[in-house]
Order: C-alpha cells, then sequence, then structure tokens
C-alpha cells in the first residue's frame, strides 16, 4: 500500500533520543525549553508554551480570555473537529462559519453576520498548509473588539504576507502530531506576544502554579505538560523542517504539473500573499468517491477532507439548520488528498499519477 501521509523519523530521532536517556529528565526540561526556544525563532512569536497537544493548546487559549457558558465562539465549518471541541471544553459555544469556495479558510465576509453580544472570539483555521485572509480577518476582529485565537495546527512554516501564521491574532496554535509536517508523535504548542496570556497558559498547563516544585496553586490548573521525549524529536524534526518544506513542494509541483489538464480535476487555489506548506497536496473533482475506490485497488492510500462540522452526529443540537454552508460541503464532498509523504519517491509518484490518468483518460 502506497500510504497518504506518514513522518520521516530516521536516526536523526533517536540521536537525540539518546540525549534523553542520558540525562535521565524525562519531563519537561532542558530540551523542551531548547524546543520552544527553535519554534520562537522560526515563528517570530515572543512566548512558546509546549502542551500535551493542540487540543489542549487550544483550550488554554480559550480559558485565558475566559471563554464561560454563555459565550460564543466562531470556528469555521470546515475543520478537524477539535477546534470546535475545544471551545465545549472551555465551557463556550462553538458557531460555525462557512468557508471560502476557493482556499476552504474562514470566510471573512461571511464572520459578520454571525457576531452577536455573546460572540467572543474568532478561531480562524490554516488549513492543509493554506493561510486564512488574516488582514480581512484581524479587521473584522478589531470592529468589534473580539479575540483571535489562530489554529496552525496544520501550519508550520505556512506565512502570510511574510509572517508566521498563528502570531496574528492575541494567541496561536500548532501541533506536532504523527501526520504533521513535523511530528513529536503528540503534542502542541501556544504562541503569543501577550505577557500576561503566556502566563496563565502556563499556569493551566501546570496544575495551575507559575513554578514546577512548589505546592502553592495560585489557580485551578490541569497536567498538559510536554516531555523531553517529545522535545527530543521534535528538535530533530525542526532541523529537517527545509528540507521537508521543499520536498513536499516538489511534490506538490509534480502532480500539478501532470493532472492539471486532465478534465475533471481541479486544484484548490493558493492566495498570492500565503507562502504554503503542501502538508497534503489535495485536488477537487466530482467523481471523488469512485476516484478513491479505484486508487485502493491501485493499494494506494487517499484520504477525505474533513466532515464539515454541522453535519457532525455529535452537534445535531449546536448547528443551525437555517444557516447554509455551501462551501464547506462542496469542499468535503469533491476533495481528495493524495499520497504526499516526504519518503514519497518519483517513481512511485508517477505510478500514482499514472493511476489517476488511467482512471479518467481510459474509460
Amino acid at each position: 500500500m502506497i500510504t497518504q501521509i506518514e513522518p520521516w523519523i530516521d536516526q536523526e530521532e533517536l540521536t537525540q533520543l539518546i540525549r534523553v536517556v542520558d540525562s535521565t529528565y524525562v519531563t519537561e526540561h532542558y530540551l523542551t525549553r531548547e524546543f520552544e526556544t527553535i519554534i520562537k525563532n522560526l515563528s517570530g512569536a515572543k512566548h512558546a508554551i509546549s502542551m500535551t497537544n493542540g487540543t489542549a493548546a487550544l483550550y488554554c487559549c480559550l480559558k485565558a480570555i475566559d471563554i464561560s457558558p454563555g459565550d460564543e465562539v466562531i470556528v469555521p465549518d470546515l475543520t478537524f473537529i477539535a477546534t470546535s471541541n475545544a471551545v465545549i471544553m472551555a465551557g463556550g459555544t462553538p458557531v460555525f462559519c462557512d468557508v471560502t469556495s476557493d482556499t476552504f479558510c474562514l470566510e471573512p465576509i461571511k464572520i459578520k453576520a454571525l457576531i452577536n453580544n455573546k460572540t467572543k472570539a474568532i478561531i480562524p483555521v490554516h488549513l492543509y498548509g493554506q493561510s486564512a485572509d488574516m488582514t480581512k480577518i484581524m479587521d473584522v476582529a478589531r470592529e468589534h473588539e473580539l479575540y483571535v485565537i489562530e489554529d496552525a495546527a496544520q501550519g508550520v512554516g505556512v506565512r502570510f504576507n511574510g509572517k508566521h501564521v498563528g502570531t496574528f491574532g492575541d494567541m496561536g496554535i500548532l501541533s506536532f502530531y504523527g501526520n504533521k509536517t513535523i511530528t513529536c508523535g503528540e503534542g502542541g504548542i501556544v504562541l503569543t506576544n501577550d505577557d500576561n496570556f503566556a502566563k496563565i497558559c502556563y499556569r493551566l498547563k501546570n496544575h495551575g502554579r507559575d513554578e514546577k516544585g512548589t505546592f502553592v496553586h495560585e489557580h485551578v490548573g490541569f497536567n498538559f505538560c510536554f516531555t523531553e521525549m517529545q522535545a527530543a524529536i521534535g528538535i530533530s524534526q525542526l532541523k529537517k523542517l527545509d528540507r521537508i518544506v521543499e520536498k513536499k513542494r516538489k511534490i506538490y509541483e509534480r502532480y500539478r504539473d501532470a493532472l492539471e489538464q486532465v478534465p475533471g480535476i481541479k486544484f484548490p487555489d493558493i492566495d498570492e500573499r500565503t507562502t504554503p506548506v503542501h502538508w497534503f497536496t489535495s485536488i477537487m473533482t466530482d467523481r471523488r468517491d469512485e476516484l478513491k475506490e479505484y486508487l485502493t485497488q491501485c493499494d494506494i492510500q487517499t484520504r477525505l477532507f474533513f466532515y464539515p462540522l454541522h453535519k457532525q452526529p455529535c452537534y445535531s443540537n449546536i448547528a443551525d439548520a437555517n444557516r447554509h454552508y455551501d462551501n464547506s460541503s462542496t469542499a468535503f464532498e469533491r476533495g481528495l488528498s493524495l499520497p504526499s509523504a516526504y519518503n514519497l519517491s518519483t517513481d512511485v509518484q508517477d505510478m500514482v499519477i499514472g493511476c489517476i490518468k488511467d482512471f479518467y483518460l481510459n474509460e
């Protein structure tokens, strides 16, 4: 089976893990601080607070702005469910907003219609390695005095107008789950330039205290701490980031050059202000299910787009049946992500391309 995505892990990660074994420190220590420093340098953020995972990072951001029952948070309808679950976990109510028809990120124009006196924040998601339109989203947020928390879980290395995603709003998060551009196995991080928000997020992840090793807890908090093993893998992955980004660009361009003229296939648009990271290369097709089944028979693994939030069974009591989500629904119904792993060879990619062309051109 040709896998759709998998991490690039080799001797470099093992070398860093040996540092952990030799040190005997396995909970947050020197390597975690080193990892956070590299992330700060990459993103330009003043603070980078490591977390157990991206969902915990989102939760801490939401509690830092005091999301409580009765508060509403606008989220894109097309995203992984963790975005909206974090809002519920924090005590708020997610409000689903349709996405754009080209990049499938949050639609700034449609945000305004959802704002009321309960709205407290907006969570734009930088989907599949693209950036949301942070110029327009920040304009809307400032006009209505709303917080902005960027879900850049899929956005490591992505820039908008030259600035790293996750650093436009009040806070942002990155994720290092196993299938992300770089991975720690699990893991997330909060980015912010605000000293107070950074302090609150650290307290929340550290059992409600400002320092480890004390037993006086100023606030209620939890254990969302990182580990030195995660940091070790993350450090070695960050050293590979430029190579990963470049290889994924070549994979994307090779697919596009070979398939963009095939009738029935369209590639999602890329905002010219965005410097993308092609986490996945995806195509749009009206024959998504047929193509997916055909490629499965060819031992080629593909992946559907995220299931729109308004369709999720667990949100049947939240979704507004009177609202329309045409773009997110269309994206889900037509979107298919192709094999996009770093270790995808040109020969194997040519096999994938050949199978796709066979499906469309040799019927």
